[in-house]
Protein backbone atom coordinates (compact mmCIF):
# COMPACT_ATOMS: atom_id res chain seq x y z
CA UNK A 1 0.00 0.00 0.00
CA UNK A 2 1.34 3.34 -1.24
CA UNK A 3 2.13 6.34 1.86
CA UNK A 4 -0.40 9.39 2.36
CA UNK A 5 1.48 12.33 4.06
CA UNK A 6 -1.32 14.72 5.07
CA UNK A 7 0.53 17.10 5.67
CA UNK A 8 0.20 21.47 7.62
CA UNK A 9 -2.31 20.89 9.07
CA UNK A 10 -3.47 23.91 11.17
CA UNK A 11 -3.60 21.07 14.47
CA UNK A 12 -3.21 17.62 14.63
CA UNK A 13 -5.33 16.82 17.84
CA UNK A 14 -3.18 13.45 18.76
CA UNK A 15 -5.51 12.08 21.76
CA UNK A 16 -1.96 10.86 22.53
CA UNK A 17 -1.23 9.90 26.39
CA UNK A 18 -0.07 14.05 27.04
CA UNK A 19 -3.17 14.83 24.42
CA UNK A 20 -0.47 16.46 22.33
CA UNK A 21 -2.04 19.00 19.88
CA UNK A 22 0.77 19.58 16.59
CA UNK A 23 0.67 23.35 14.80
CA UNK A 24 1.36 22.98 11.31
CA UNK A 25 1.20 19.41 12.20
CA UNK A 26 1.60 16.27 9.62
CA UNK A 27 0.64 12.53 9.74
CA UNK A 28 2.22 9.81 7.58
CA UNK A 29 0.42 6.31 7.00
CA UNK A 30 1.84 3.40 6.01
CA UNK A 31 0.68 0.05 5.02
CA UNK A 32 -2.95 1.00 7.25
CA UNK A 33 -0.76 2.14 9.92
CA UNK A 34 0.16 5.63 11.28
CA UNK A 35 4.14 5.48 10.20
CA UNK A 36 4.72 9.19 11.29
CA UNK A 37 3.34 11.89 13.45
CA UNK A 38 4.86 15.32 13.74
CA UNK A 39 5.54 18.76 11.28
CA UNK A 40 7.86 18.70 8.24
CA UNK A 41 7.43 14.98 7.44
CA UNK A 42 8.26 13.81 3.35
CA UNK A 43 6.97 11.24 1.52
CA UNK A 44 7.62 9.66 -2.00
CA UNK A 45 3.76 8.96 -2.09
CA UNK A 46 0.50 10.59 -2.33
CA UNK A 47 0.31 13.98 -0.26
CA UNK A 48 -2.97 15.50 1.30
CA UNK A 49 -2.62 19.26 1.53
CA UNK A 50 -4.61 20.09 5.06
CA UNK A 51 -4.10 23.77 5.21
CA UNK A 52 -7.14 25.25 6.77
CA UNK A 53 -8.21 21.85 8.60
CA UNK A 54 -7.86 20.26 11.49
CA UNK A 55 -7.06 16.32 11.68
CA UNK A 56 -8.23 14.12 14.38
CA UNK A 57 -8.24 10.38 14.98
CA UNK A 58 -10.98 8.78 13.74
CA UNK A 59 -14.73 9.19 15.64
CA UNK A 60 -15.38 6.07 17.27
CA UNK A 61 -19.60 4.77 17.42
CA UNK A 62 -20.24 2.73 20.49
CA UNK A 63 -23.85 2.11 19.93
CA UNK A 64 -26.13 2.13 16.54
CA UNK A 65 -29.22 0.39 15.28
CA UNK A 66 -28.22 0.56 11.66
CA UNK A 67 -31.56 -1.24 9.99
CA UNK A 68 -33.73 2.30 11.62
CA UNK A 69 -31.98 4.34 8.59
CA UNK A 70 -35.35 2.95 6.93
CA UNK A 71 -37.92 4.64 9.59
CA UNK A 72 -36.75 7.85 10.53
CA UNK A 73 -39.25 10.35 11.22
CA UNK A 74 -42.07 7.88 11.20
CA UNK A 75 -45.83 9.03 12.45
CA UNK A 76 -47.46 7.82 15.81
CA UNK A 77 -43.66 7.44 17.02
CA UNK A 78 -42.04 10.61 16.91
CA UNK A 79 -44.09 11.77 20.24
CA UNK A 80 -44.04 8.68 22.17
CA UNK A 81 -41.64 7.73 25.30
CA UNK A 82 -39.43 4.39 24.56
CA UNK A 83 -41.95 1.62 25.47
CA UNK A 84 -45.07 3.27 22.64
CA UNK A 85 -42.17 4.26 20.19
CA UNK A 86 -41.16 0.48 20.23
CA UNK A 87 -44.89 -0.90 19.89
CA UNK A 88 -45.53 1.53 17.02
CA UNK A 89 -42.03 0.26 15.06
CA UNK A 90 -42.20 -3.39 15.91
CA UNK A 91 -44.92 -4.06 13.57
CA UNK A 92 -42.85 -2.14 10.58
CA UNK A 93 -39.52 -3.72 11.32
CA UNK A 94 -40.94 -6.91 11.19
CA UNK A 95 -41.60 -6.44 7.63
CA UNK A 96 -38.06 -5.92 6.81
CA UNK A 97 -35.80 -8.85 4.74
CA UNK A 98 -32.31 -8.87 4.09
CA UNK A 99 -32.37 -6.35 1.44
CA UNK A 100 -33.80 -3.94 3.77
CA UNK A 101 -30.84 -4.60 6.37
CA UNK A 102 -27.92 -4.32 3.94
CA UNK A 103 -29.45 -0.71 2.40
CA UNK A 104 -30.43 0.40 5.49
CA UNK A 105 -26.61 -0.40 7.09
CA UNK A 106 -25.00 1.15 3.55
CA UNK A 107 -26.89 4.22 3.82
CA UNK A 108 -26.25 4.53 8.18
CA UNK A 109 -22.51 3.58 7.51
CA UNK A 110 -21.97 6.10 4.65
CA UNK A 111 -24.14 8.50 7.50
CA UNK A 112 -21.49 7.75 9.74
CA UNK A 113 -18.08 8.28 7.69
CA UNK A 114 -19.28 11.68 6.22
CA UNK A 115 -19.51 13.06 10.23
CA UNK A 116 -15.93 11.80 10.69
CA UNK A 117 -16.57 8.11 11.81
CA UNK A 118 -13.85 5.35 11.49
CA UNK A 119 -14.79 2.63 13.64
CA UNK A 120 -18.77 1.59 14.70
CA UNK A 121 -20.86 -0.87 16.57
CA UNK A 122 -23.91 -1.66 15.70
CA UNK A 123 -26.68 -3.54 17.18
CA UNK A 124 -29.00 -5.59 15.09
CA UNK A 125 -31.63 -7.62 17.52
CA UNK A 126 -34.38 -8.62 15.22
CA UNK A 127 -34.11 -11.33 12.21
CA UNK A 128 -37.13 -11.09 10.43
CA UNK A 129 -37.86 -12.67 6.63
CA UNK A 130 -34.47 -14.68 6.35
CA UNK A 131 -32.28 -11.31 7.64
CA UNK A 132 -28.92 -12.69 9.06
CA UNK A 133 -26.14 -10.40 10.75
CA UNK A 134 -23.93 -10.53 7.71
CA UNK A 135 -26.43 -8.70 5.74
CA UNK A 136 -24.69 -5.65 7.64
CA UNK A 137 -21.36 -6.84 7.36
CA UNK A 138 -21.29 -6.93 4.13
CA UNK A 139 -22.44 -3.62 4.09
CA UNK A 140 -19.65 -2.13 5.89
CA UNK A 141 -16.91 -4.39 3.72
CA UNK A 142 -17.89 -2.22 1.20
CA UNK A 143 -18.43 1.64 2.60
CA UNK A 144 -14.92 0.65 4.01
CA UNK A 145 -15.53 1.07 7.84
CA UNK A 146 -14.50 -0.55 10.66
CA UNK A 147 -17.65 -2.92 12.44
CA UNK A 148 -18.00 -4.49 15.61
CA UNK A 149 -21.38 -5.62 14.79
CA UNK A 150 -23.26 -7.33 17.76
CA UNK A 151 -25.66 -10.69 17.42
CA UNK A 152 -28.42 -9.28 19.43
CA UNK A 153 -31.90 -10.88 19.90
CA UNK A 154 -35.34 -11.09 22.04
CA UNK A 155 -36.99 -13.89 22.85
CA UNK A 156 -39.97 -13.17 25.21
CA UNK A 157 -43.14 -11.72 23.29
CA UNK A 158 -45.52 -10.08 24.40
CA UNK A 159 -47.25 -13.20 25.43
CA UNK A 160 -45.31 -14.03 27.82
CA UNK A 161 -44.93 -10.63 29.26
CA UNK A 162 -42.23 -9.28 27.11
CA UNK A 163 -42.67 -5.60 24.91
CA UNK A 164 -42.14 -7.02 21.51
CA UNK A 165 -44.53 -8.86 19.56
CA UNK A 166 -44.20 -12.73 19.57
CA UNK A 167 -44.03 -12.73 15.85
CA UNK A 168 -40.17 -11.02 15.97
CA UNK A 169 -39.06 -13.18 18.70
CA UNK A 170 -36.52 -15.92 18.56
CA UNK A 171 -36.05 -19.62 20.49
CA UNK A 172 -33.59 -19.28 22.84
CA UNK A 173 -31.68 -22.16 21.47
CA UNK A 174 -31.59 -21.39 17.81
CA UNK A 175 -30.15 -17.42 19.07
CA UNK A 176 -27.52 -19.40 20.71
CA UNK A 177 -26.65 -21.12 17.57
CA UNK A 178 -26.88 -18.43 15.70
CA UNK A 179 -24.16 -16.96 17.85
CA UNK A 180 -22.08 -19.23 17.58
CA UNK A 181 -22.17 -19.24 13.86
CA UNK A 182 -21.80 -15.96 13.18
CA UNK A 183 -18.62 -15.51 15.69
CA UNK A 184 -16.65 -18.58 14.49
CA UNK A 185 -17.56 -17.33 10.73
CA UNK A 186 -16.46 -13.43 10.88
CA UNK A 187 -14.92 -12.60 13.99
CA UNK A 188 -11.69 -11.27 13.60
CA UNK A 189 -9.62 -10.64 16.99
CA UNK A 190 -6.04 -9.72 15.74
CA UNK A 191 -4.88 -5.93 15.64
CA UNK A 192 -6.48 -3.75 12.94
CA UNK A 193 -9.31 -6.04 12.54
CA UNK A 194 -11.79 -4.42 10.39
CA UNK A 195 -14.49 -6.94 11.78
CA UNK A 196 -15.08 -8.19 15.36
CA UNK A 197 -18.54 -9.67 16.15
CA UNK A 198 -20.17 -9.01 19.59
CA UNK A 199 -23.22 -10.74 21.64
CA UNK A 200 -25.90 -8.61 22.63
CA UNK A 201 -29.45 -10.01 23.86
CA UNK A 202 -31.75 -6.85 23.49
CA UNK A 203 -32.41 -5.30 26.68
CA UNK A 204 -33.52 -6.84 30.03
CA UNK A 205 -37.83 -6.35 28.99
CA UNK A 206 -36.84 -8.62 25.45
CA UNK A 207 -35.18 -11.56 26.58
CA UNK A 208 -35.13 -14.18 29.99
CA UNK A 209 -32.49 -14.49 32.30
CA UNK A 210 -31.40 -17.79 31.33
CA UNK A 211 -30.21 -16.21 27.81
CA UNK A 212 -28.65 -13.10 29.55
CA UNK A 213 -26.60 -15.57 31.56
CA UNK A 214 -25.73 -18.14 28.83
CA UNK A 215 -24.46 -15.43 26.55
CA UNK A 216 -21.72 -14.04 28.74
CA UNK A 217 -20.64 -17.69 29.25
CA UNK A 218 -20.50 -18.12 25.48
CA UNK A 219 -19.23 -14.84 25.31
CA UNK A 220 -16.14 -15.51 27.60
CA UNK A 221 -15.72 -18.56 26.29
CA UNK A 222 -15.46 -17.63 22.60
CA UNK A 223 -13.31 -13.99 23.71
CA UNK A 224 -16.28 -11.88 22.51
CA UNK A 225 -17.42 -8.55 23.85
CA UNK A 226 -21.24 -8.36 25.23
CA UNK A 227 -23.65 -5.54 25.22
CA UNK A 228 -27.26 -4.42 25.99
CA UNK A 229 -29.52 -1.57 26.89
CA UNK A 230 -29.50 -0.94 30.43
CA UNK A 231 -31.07 1.55 32.79
CA UNK A 232 -32.77 4.12 29.31
CA UNK A 233 -35.20 5.85 31.40
CA UNK A 234 -37.99 5.29 34.13
CA UNK A 235 -40.39 2.81 32.16
CA UNK A 236 -37.05 0.60 31.96
CA UNK A 237 -36.18 1.02 36.10
CA UNK A 238 -39.70 0.18 37.08
CA UNK A 239 -39.79 -2.82 34.61
CA UNK A 240 -36.49 -4.13 36.04
CA UNK A 241 -37.82 -3.34 39.57
CA UNK A 242 -41.04 -5.15 39.01
CA UNK A 243 -39.77 -7.89 37.71
CA UNK A 244 -36.91 -8.81 38.91
CA UNK A 245 -36.81 -6.56 42.24
CA UNK A 246 -33.78 -5.01 41.65
CA UNK A 247 -32.13 -2.07 39.81
CA UNK A 248 -31.00 -2.64 36.08
CA UNK A 249 -27.63 -2.24 36.96
CA UNK A 250 -27.94 -4.92 40.30
CA UNK A 251 -29.41 -7.24 37.62
CA UNK A 252 -26.69 -7.10 35.13
CA UNK A 253 -24.15 -7.24 37.87
CA UNK A 254 -25.85 -11.26 39.03
CA UNK A 255 -25.91 -12.52 35.48
CA UNK A 256 -22.53 -11.74 34.78
CA UNK A 257 -22.73 -8.34 32.70
CA UNK A 258 -20.45 -6.56 34.19
CA UNK A 259 -16.46 -6.45 33.11
CA UNK A 260 -14.04 -4.94 30.97
CA UNK A 261 -15.79 -7.06 27.92
CA UNK A 262 -19.31 -5.34 28.63
CA UNK A 263 -20.67 -2.29 27.61
CA UNK A 264 -23.95 -1.45 27.70
CA UNK A 265 -26.18 1.59 25.76
CA UNK A 266 -27.81 4.21 27.22
CA UNK A 267 -27.58 4.11 31.20
CA UNK A 268 -29.90 7.22 31.67
CA UNK A 269 -30.80 5.81 35.09
CA UNK A 270 -27.84 4.88 36.92
CA UNK A 271 -27.77 5.43 40.66
CA UNK A 272 -24.27 6.51 41.94
CA UNK A 273 -24.01 3.06 43.73
CA UNK A 274 -24.43 1.55 40.07
CA UNK A 275 -22.35 4.09 38.57
CA UNK A 276 -18.96 3.07 40.90
CA UNK A 277 -19.84 -0.87 40.21
CA UNK A 278 -19.37 -0.21 36.84
CA UNK A 279 -15.96 1.85 37.46
CA UNK A 280 -14.43 -0.95 39.37
CA UNK A 281 -15.42 -3.72 37.31
CA UNK A 282 -14.13 -1.96 34.04
CA UNK A 283 -17.68 -1.94 32.15
CA UNK A 284 -18.01 0.49 29.50
CA UNK A 285 -21.22 2.91 28.62
CA UNK A 286 -22.39 4.16 25.16
CA UNK A 287 -23.58 7.23 25.98
CA UNK A 288 -26.55 8.40 23.01
CA UNK A 289 -27.23 12.46 24.01
CA UNK A 290 -29.25 12.86 21.10
CA UNK A 291 -31.73 9.82 21.24
CA UNK A 292 -32.15 10.41 25.11
CA UNK A 293 -33.09 13.52 24.16
CA UNK A 294 -35.16 12.68 21.41
CA UNK A 295 -37.53 10.08 23.15
CA UNK A 296 -37.89 11.91 26.54
CA UNK A 297 -35.71 9.54 28.68
CA UNK A 298 -33.45 12.20 30.48
CA UNK A 299 -30.04 13.42 31.01
CA UNK A 300 -27.47 10.64 31.93
CA UNK A 301 -24.85 11.67 34.63
CA UNK A 302 -22.13 11.87 32.18
CA UNK A 303 -19.94 14.21 34.40
CA UNK A 304 -20.39 11.41 37.30
CA UNK A 305 -19.37 8.57 35.10
CA UNK A 306 -16.10 10.12 34.00
CA UNK A 307 -15.03 11.54 37.54
CA UNK A 308 -15.82 8.21 38.99
CA UNK A 309 -13.61 6.30 36.24
CA UNK A 310 -16.50 4.63 33.97
CA UNK A 311 -15.37 3.93 30.21
CA UNK A 312 -17.52 6.10 28.13
CA UNK A 313 -17.69 6.23 24.22
CA UNK A 314 -20.37 8.37 21.96
CA UNK A 315 -23.03 6.23 20.10
CA UNK A 316 -25.77 8.13 17.42
CA UNK A 317 -27.93 5.38 18.56
CA UNK A 318 -30.94 4.66 15.74
CA UNK A 319 -32.14 7.07 13.35
CA UNK A 320 -35.47 6.39 14.25
CA UNK A 321 -34.79 7.39 17.33
CA UNK A 322 -32.49 10.17 16.76
CA UNK A 323 -33.40 11.52 13.11
CA UNK A 324 -30.04 11.37 12.12
CA UNK A 325 -26.57 9.28 12.64
CA UNK A 326 -23.74 12.34 13.15
CA UNK A 327 -21.46 11.13 15.25
CA UNK A 328 -19.56 14.94 15.96
CA UNK A 329 -23.14 16.57 16.44
CA UNK A 330 -23.35 13.74 19.42
CA UNK A 331 -20.03 14.68 21.48
CA UNK A 332 -21.69 18.52 20.65
CA UNK A 333 -24.94 16.95 22.59
CA UNK A 334 -22.87 15.46 24.77
CA UNK A 335 -21.08 18.58 25.99
CA UNK A 336 -24.18 20.78 25.94
CA UNK A 337 -25.87 18.48 28.36
CA UNK A 338 -23.20 18.35 30.53
CA UNK A 339 -23.02 21.86 30.78
CA UNK A 340 -27.22 22.14 31.08
CA UNK A 341 -27.28 20.00 33.84
CA UNK A 342 -23.80 20.53 36.08
CA UNK A 343 -23.00 24.04 34.97
CA UNK A 344 -20.64 25.81 31.64
CA UNK A 345 -17.16 24.17 33.58
CA UNK A 346 -18.82 21.15 33.40
CA UNK A 347 -17.49 20.12 30.01
CA UNK A 348 -14.80 21.42 27.17
CA UNK A 349 -15.27 21.07 23.84
CA UNK A 350 -11.43 18.83 24.26
CA UNK A 351 -12.99 16.36 26.13
CA UNK A 352 -15.98 16.03 24.15
CA UNK A 353 -13.73 14.97 21.57
CA UNK A 354 -11.78 13.33 23.40
CA UNK A 355 -15.15 10.78 24.38
CA UNK A 356 -15.86 10.88 20.80
CA UNK A 357 -12.34 9.20 20.11
CA UNK A 358 -9.94 7.38 22.60
CA UNK A 359 -13.10 6.95 24.69
CA UNK A 360 -15.05 5.31 22.43
CA UNK A 361 -11.89 2.88 21.05
CA UNK A 362 -11.44 2.04 24.65
CA UNK A 363 -15.01 0.71 25.48
CA UNK A 364 -14.84 -1.11 22.09
CA UNK A 365 -11.39 -2.97 23.72
CA UNK A 366 -9.69 -1.59 20.45
CA UNK A 367 -6.50 -0.36 22.47
CA UNK A 368 -4.84 0.20 18.11
CA UNK A 369 -7.18 2.31 17.75
CA UNK A 370 -8.82 6.07 19.45
CA UNK A 371 -5.34 8.30 18.69
CA UNK A 372 -2.85 9.38 16.29
CA UNK A 373 0.35 7.93 17.06
CA UNK A 374 3.34 5.71 15.66
CA UNK A 375 2.25 2.21 15.41
CA UNK A 376 -1.92 2.58 15.54
CA UNK A 377 -4.08 2.05 12.80
CA UNK A 378 -4.42 4.83 10.21
CA UNK A 379 -8.14 6.44 10.50
CA UNK A 380 -7.71 9.87 10.84
CA UNK A 381 -10.25 12.61 10.05
CA UNK A 382 -9.47 15.87 8.28
CA UNK A 383 -11.79 19.27 9.15
CA UNK A 384 -11.89 21.75 7.09
CA UNK A 385 -12.18 24.96 9.47
CA UNK A 386 -11.63 27.84 6.72
CA UNK A 387 -15.23 28.01 5.88
CA UNK A 388 -18.35 30.62 7.15
CA UNK A 389 -19.05 28.25 9.82
CA UNK A 390 -15.61 28.65 11.55
CA UNK A 391 -15.08 32.24 10.61
CA UNK A 392 -13.80 34.17 13.03
CA UNK A 393 -12.24 31.37 15.46
CA UNK A 394 -9.81 32.28 17.70
CA UNK A 395 -9.53 28.57 18.75
CA UNK A 396 -10.40 26.38 15.84
CA UNK A 397 -10.14 22.76 18.11
CA UNK A 398 -12.57 23.99 20.07
CA UNK A 399 -14.94 25.04 17.82
CA UNK A 400 -14.82 21.22 15.86
CA UNK A 401 -17.57 20.73 17.74
CA UNK A 402 -19.51 23.58 16.22
CA UNK A 403 -17.84 23.98 12.97
CA UNK A 404 -17.81 21.60 9.67
CA UNK A 405 -20.37 19.24 10.02
CA UNK A 406 -19.21 16.61 7.46
CA UNK A 407 -15.28 15.77 7.04
CA UNK A 408 -13.28 16.81 4.35
CA UNK A 409 -11.62 13.78 4.06
CA UNK A 410 -11.57 10.20 5.93
CA UNK A 411 -9.12 7.93 5.96
CA UNK A 412 -9.63 3.88 7.79
CA UNK A 413 -6.41 1.45 7.37
CA UNK A 414 -5.03 3.82 5.54
CA UNK A 415 -7.65 4.34 2.58
CA UNK A 416 -9.52 7.24 1.56
CA UNK A 417 -13.49 6.96 2.16
CA UNK A 418 -14.29 10.41 2.20
CA UNK A 419 -12.79 12.67 -0.01
CA UNK A 420 -13.42 16.67 -0.45
CA UNK A 421 -16.64 15.61 1.38
CA UNK A 422 -17.74 12.34 -1.11
CA UNK A 423 -17.81 9.16 0.07
CA UNK A 424 -15.41 7.19 -2.69
CA UNK A 425 -16.49 3.64 -1.63
CA UNK A 426 -20.02 3.31 -2.54
CA UNK A 427 -22.32 4.91 -5.22
CA UNK A 428 -23.77 6.78 -2.28
CA UNK A 429 -26.55 8.61 -4.73
CA UNK A 430 -27.80 5.04 -6.03
CA UNK A 431 -27.71 3.45 -2.63
CA UNK A 432 -29.79 6.67 -1.25
CA UNK A 433 -32.31 6.12 -4.27
CA UNK A 434 -32.79 2.43 -3.51
CA UNK A 435 -33.04 3.11 0.14
CA UNK A 436 -35.97 5.61 -0.52
CA UNK A 437 -37.80 3.21 -2.53
CA UNK A 438 -37.51 0.46 0.10
CA UNK A 439 -38.64 3.08 2.21
CA UNK A 440 -41.98 3.59 0.04
CA UNK A 441 -42.69 0.10 -0.28
CA UNK A 442 -42.71 -0.28 3.76
CA UNK A 443 -45.09 3.02 3.58
CA UNK A 444 -47.44 1.44 0.96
Amino acid sequence: MAEILIRGAVAVVTMNQRRAEIAGGDVLLRDGVIAGVGTGLATSGRIVEAAGCVVTPGLVNTHHHLYQTLTRAVPGGQDALLFGWLKTLYPIWSRFGPDEMFVSAQVGLAELALTGCTLTSDHLYLYPNGARLEDTIHAAAEVGLRFHPTRGAMSIGESAGGLPPDSLVEQEAAILEDMIRVVDGFHDASEGSMCRVGLAPCSPFSVSRDLMRETALLARDKGVMLHTHLAENDEDVAYSLNRFGCLPGEYAEGLGWTGPDVWHAHCVKLTRAEIDMFARSGTGVAHCPCSNCRLGSGIAPLRLMRDRGVKVGLGVDGSASNDAGSLIGEARMAMLLARVSRGADAMSAREALEIATLGGARVLGRHDCGAIEVGLRGDVAVWDVSGVEAAGSWDPVALLLAGPARVRDLFVEGRQVVDRGQIVTIDLVRVVERQNRLAQTLRE
